[in-house]
Parts: C-alpha cells; structure tokens; sequence
C-alpha cells in the first residue's frame, strides 16, 4: 500500500521589539528514495524572506532562507505533499554470513564508506556508555539482530519518555543517568552504545506518520510530529532502521527527511537572530500529518 501524505510544519518565534534575523537553515524535505518520493513542497514566511537551496555534505536537503526586514515574529512554514511506500515488515532479514554474529565484519571498502558513522562523537569519562553496551553481547557469538533487539527494547522499557521544548539532545550519559528522554535523546544513547560495539550507525530525523490519527485516535509515541531515530549498517541488509522510542524497526511510519554523524547536523530550522537578549519571548512548533488518500500496490486491482 502507498499512502499519500500531507504535511504542515510551523515554527513561530516571538520577540518583545522588532529583531533582525540572520541566514536560517532550514531541513525537511523528505530524502528521495525507495521508501516514496515528493510530490509537492514549500516553504513559507511572514515576512519578505528568499529561499536558496543546497545539498550538504550527506546529500541532505537544505533550504537556506534569507529576511529582508525585521520582525517582532517569524513564522516559518514548511508543506510537503508526498508519496510514502514504507518498508515492508518481513520474517527474516537478509544479512550475510559476516553480519550474523557481533562484531559485525565489515570489509575494507565498507569501512573506509563507513568510519565517520564507526567513530563515537561524544565523550565516555566514567565508561558508563561502554559498559552499558557491552551488556547486551551475551558472548562472543552473541546473535546480532537478537542484540539489537535487546537493546531497542531495554530503552523502550526501562526509560521514560519525557517531550521538552529546548533545542538540543543529551548526551548518552545524561540520559542513562536521568533515565528519561525524548526520541532524539533515545535514538543517540542507542547510536553511541552500538558505535562502541563496532557497529556503523547514523542518526535519522524525519516524521512519523501513524494512520491511527486519521481517526481520532491515540497514535504512537512522537506522532505527527518530528522524530527521530537511527539506521544500523548490516551488510546484506544495508542500512536498517531502528526506532527505540516505538520499536519498530519496519513498515510505513517512518519518514525519512535527513541522515547525520550528529543530531546537531540536522535541526530541523536553525539560524541567528540580533537584538537584546531579553527580547526573546519564545518559540512554538506544530505539525500535522494526514493522509489524503492511498494506492494500491502494483498488480492490485
């Protein structure tokens, strides 16, 4: 089944005086891909503002928007009407022989692709991160898919998801100490404890779609909003998602929008602003998913 979306993404910033605002960069155009493609996309602001775009070093897109005036708010409107495919949900997932059991083997050629996703990007100083990882390999043979099962499952059942408005993710050690986190924060803990076992991992940001809001009801955690989660390199398989916050690891949730080394590489919009520090009154970000209709799959009636 294809569903096609709609998607509205605002962000509203309020100042007590007119600011001036420099360059923001702005990331939410879903990666073209085998998991659906772009219809339609814009990007809208209150004021005269003019839109350039680029793809960074990851091949994500990047919208970069320039004001022309100031403003006492910014809103920054992103639409996306698109086609999403998902990935399909099977029994078994093809991994080669090397792939089977931890430590993943990787080849030369896949290590030399993948090192900047091998290497941990944040600081282990009491070895709380490492330690945590390496109780989830039960030996030296341990199963690689039952492993990260353990591990999506452990986060998902032992902590507790706690939504905050303030930008930024924690660190791995905050969250395991704190014991609490939003999907970013999950997501990360899970990236630097696996990179710490010898595993490629980048971070995803994107939406989470979940038809359950369609009809009024109670969607899975982090839906219709931003999310996050991250995708595991196993060869056979390639990358595979991983989503500790509702583990799921497949079907037709996930959309993905930008893929990073760090969370920090994909905010979803990011910029600067002049004026008094004190004008700053807050911001407030909304998104709607919704689907407006679905098509079959091939040689379906």
């Amino acid at each position: 089944m294809t569903v096609i979306y709609e998607l509205e993404h605002t962000t509203t910033y309020r100042y007590r005086n007119p600011v001036t605002f420099g360059e923001h960069r702005a990331i939410f155009l879903p990666s073209p891909g085998y998991s659906g493609r772009v219809l339609n996309y814009s990007v809208k602001t209150n004021i005269l503002s003019s839109v350039r775009w680029m793809m960074d070093t990851l091949s994500n897109n990047v919208a970069l928007i320039k004001f022309s005036e100031p403003a006492q708010e910014l809103i920054v409107t992103y639409q996306v009407t698109g086609e999403h495919f998902g990935i399909p949900a099977i029994a078994e997932f093809p991994l080669d022989a090397r792939a089977e059991e931890v430590p993943v083997q990787y080849t030369p050629d896949e290590w030399i692709d993948l090192s900047v996703f091998m290497r941990p990007h944040t600081e282990d100083l009491d070895g709380s991160i490492a330690a945590w990882a390496k109780h989830f390999v039960a030996g030296d043979q341990d199963n690689t898919l039952e492993m990260l099962q353990r591990m999506m499952d452990e986060i998902n059942s032992t902590l507790q998801y706690q939504a905050r408005e303030a930008e930024g993710t924690q660190t791995p050690s905050e969250t395991l100490r704190l014991k609490s986190g939003t999907c970013r924060d999950y997501a990360w803990l899970m990236i630097e404890a696996l990179r710490r076992l010898g595993f490629a991992c980048r971070f995803v940001s994107g939406y989470l779609y979940d038809a359950a809001l369609d009809g009024g009801e109670t969607g899975m955690t982090g839906s219709g909003a931003t999310h996050a989660w991250l995708q595991v390199y196993l060869p056979g398989a390639g990358w595979r998602a991983y989503d500790p916050t509702n583990r799921i690891t497949a079907g037709f949730d996930l959309i993905r929008v930008a893929i990073a080394r760090h969370p920090g590489q994909v905010i979803p919009l990011s910029g600067s602003w002049f004026g008094d520090a004190q004008d700053y009154l807050g911001m407030d970000v909304n998104v709607t998913i919704r689907k407006l209709g679905t098509l079959p799959e091939f040689g379906e009636e």
